[in-house]
């Protein structure tokens, strides 16, 4: 299946769009809480937790989690120029080469053995060089200065979100099949996080993505995942398990924050995080016969997201990008984008992606 919204659908530069900055938002919100149980955050906002930007003071920040969902665009975007000028060129060194600018923002020497790479626009952004709790296994897989693969992993036994929550760009660009789109997010996974699972949450997001852009319904496409991932070769029993757990979960609407944790687990690991994500936007999702706006699915389903003891932020980025891609830029509240920090650098590489995906 390949990307042809049908009529009537949100365009693809609106869900692009709605997309990274859905992600952006959810991010944002759960950043503030990343760190925090469940009770320090009802210490702090009261027993329904977090719900709104204007709940906090000082301004909101996205985190480590939207800066390498950018940089994961700009390896994409670098590799679609060269492809459409004619030349070929190996995606994932793109996005390799992307990394390592993104390390090099984190004050983390880039190894004397790496390719040195040109600045790109995206690098000219002070707000990407803040250093907001990046992934340990991340910034170690990349600083080998290896470019990390299935067969020569980095980490081998890392199944981190550091691979997920990175991952929705590549189910945003068009005219590529599904099993691409999944082998080509494993793919880069590989480079930083070597366990089976975090290859598998990676792909089978970035497939989720794509079928929400292609036109699925949110259920739909969480059951072909559930499905593909069922039918890998490579056996890594954690992803199903969880994906299975989120979709019987959402059946029953919203669990309580406890119950989240015990059911889906806190986030940390890639299928966790992944599952707790996809759960939210399913549990909050409006009925058929319900009227219910998209940003009001987007405010329930983000404050589900991020309101449980555990990774917070990257649970929100990732309820967030399915939301955005699935509605657009519809979804996304406009008191939030308000909020939201550097929303055009956001843009600016939504606009990038736009340019090399649909001229």
């Amino acid at each position: 299946m390949s990307i042809d919204p049908g009529a009537g659908a949100p365009s693809l530069k609106s869900r692009i769009h709605g997309c990274l900055l859905g992600g952006a938002l959810g991010d944002s919100l759960g950043y503030a809480v990343e760190f925090d149980s469940i009770e320090a955050i009802r210490g702090r906002f009261g027993t329904a937790g977090l719900k709104d930007f204007s709940m906090f003071e000082g301004g909101s920040h996205f985190s480590d989690d939207t800066q390498m969902t950018l940089y994961t665009v700009d390896g994409l975007v670098e590799a679609l120029e060269w492809a459409n000028d004619g030349v070929g060129a190996d995606v994932n060194a793109c996005v390799w080469l992307a990394y390592l600018r993104w390390l090099d923002t984190q004050g983390v020497p880039v190894p004397p053995s790496a390719p040195v790479q040109p600045k790109r626009w995206i690098d000219g952004n002070d707000v990407l060089r803040h250093r907001r709790a990046p992934g340990n296994t991340c910034l170690s897989g990349l600083a080998t200065g290896e470019m990390g693969t299935v067969y020569r992993p980095v980490n081998p036994e890392s199944k981190g979100c550091g691979t997920v929550m990175r991952s929705a760009p590549f189910g945003l660009i068009p005219h590529i099949a599904s099993d691409a789109v999944y082998k080509l997010s494993a793919d880069a996974a590989s480079l930083t996080h070597g366990h089976p699972s975090a290859r598998q949450s990676a792909g089978g997001f970035s497939l989720l993505i794509h079928l929400l852009v292609c036109g699925a319904g949110l259920q739909e496409a969480a059951t072909a995942v559930l499905e593909e991932v069922r039918g890998l070769k490579e056996v890594a029993a954690e992803l199903p398990a969880r994906l299975e757990a989120a979709i019987r979960c959402a059946e029953g609407g919203a669990l309580a924050p406890e119950e989240i944790v015990r059911e889906l687990g806190e986030g940390w690991v890639a299928e966790e995080a992944f599952a707790v994500g996809l759960y939210a936007v399913l549990a909050t999702a409006p009925g058929t016969d319900s009227a219910a706006a998209p940003a009001d699915h987007f405010r329930a389903a983000i404050a589900l997201a991020v309101n449980h003891s555990g990774d917070s932020d990257s649970t929100g980025s990732i309820a967030g990008n399915i939301l955005g891609a699935y509605y657009g830029e519809e979804a996304l509240p406009a008191d939030w984008l308000e909020a939201l920090e550097a929303p055009e650098v956001i843009r600016g590489m939504a606009d990038r992606l736009v340019g090399v995906t649909t001229a």
